[in-house]
């Protein structure tokens, strides 16, 4: 007799990897709500920069006569300044304010200036030299008040600048930011901002970067509302305005 062996087959269930396809769902879907709350806040800010711009140029037409009558009277020359700015992602663009300096400066004592700040060496009112013999008494008084900014709406306007951001930047100190300052131009520049309410000339130049880049990573239409409704009561009582 020859005996016959049998072999069973035991065949183990197969064990599939878990697949990466919910993760990858996961993260996709988070993606996206981030970017429709991106395009949200975007949609929200640039409608109510518009909505805001257009009714207080037409508010201010009488003061926005009454400084131009106080220029022409004082000096000669332009009622306007047009100078050169950075605007968001590195697009330059003409920002608008009342002239406060005697017309066709110099503007060597600003730059050396401005690269006395990015060395952290002053602090001062941004951008704005001390006993700078430019300026005209008009324009020290605009200066003081922050008048010379309003002309900065039309900006608003037409989309450069929002009400909110950071300082609008001139082309030499941009050539000579650190890496991580260049993070603040990933914003539109705005005529009053984080730095305006916390301090002002208080702070150093760096010291007012790391603010706007602050203000980039968390931007958000209420954090705009918080820093607008600070705004006046910062300018009324001077805080840090040199």
């Amino acid at each position: 007799m020859i005996a016959v062996a049998t072999e069973r087959m035991i065949v183990a269930p197969a064990i599939e990897a878990p697949s990466a396809t919910p993760r990858v769902g996961i993260l996709a879907q988070a993606f996206g709500e981030a970017r429709r709350r991106d395009l949200a806040y975007a949609a929200a800010k640039r409608a109510m920069d518009a909505v805001a711009a257009a009714v207080l140029l037409l508010a201010l037409l009488p003061l926005f006569a009454a400084v131009a009558i106080a220029i022409v009277l004082e000096t000669r020359g332009p009622i306007f300044y047009r100078g050169e700015r950075i605007g968001r992602f590195g697009n330059r663009f003409t920002m608008v304010k009342f002239r406060s300096m005697r017309a066709n400066c110099d503007t060597s004592a600003h730059a050396a200036f401005v690269q006395s700040l990015m060395r952290g060496e002053t602090k001062c009112e941004v951008y704005k030299v001390p006993q700078d013999p430019r300026i005209t008494r008009v324009g020290a008084f605009l200066r003081r008040t922050s008048l010379d900014e309003l002309p900065q709406l039309w900006n608003v306007l037409l989309g450069d600048m929002s009400l909110v951001g950071p300082r609008p930047d001139v082309p030499y100190a941009v050539e000579g930011y650190a890496d991580w300052m260049h993070r603040r131009l990933d914003a539109k520049p705005g005529m009053t901002g984080l730095w305006q309410v916390s301090g002002r000339s208080r702070l150093s130049l760096l010291e007012m970067y790391r603010l706007d880049v602050s203000y980039v990573g968390s931007a958000s239409l209420a954090s705009d509302l918080r820093i607008l409704v600070r705004t006046p009561a910062a300018l009324l009582v001077r805080n840090g305005a040199a």
